[in-house]
């Protein structure tokens, strides 16, 4: 996991950050943490493959189902 340093804060944005934190029931890092995860990465983006292939069946040249391999990746061995 990733450790990430912000310095010179404004005090009254940390302030607020601690404030929303509360109101949702989080540390203020969880807090953080989940505004950055919503930010880069949002729930409602869309996948390059999912874009890719919906432009596929707009312009009707191609149909494809696409069924995604979701077992875990081996990592390699350099032994």
């Amino acid at each position: 996991m990733s450790v990430v340093t912000v310095r010179n804060l404004p005090e009254e944005t940390h302030r607020a950050l601690k404030a929303r934190a509360a109101e949702h029931h989080r540390s203020t890092e969880a807090e953080i943490r989940f505004i950055l995860e919503n930010a880069v990465r949002p729930k409602d983006r869309i996948k390059l493959g999912s874009l890719l292939a919906e432009i596929g069946r707009e312009v009707e040249f191609v149909e494809i189902e696409i069924d995604r391999d979701k077992t875990a990746i081996e990592p390699l061995s350099f032994e």
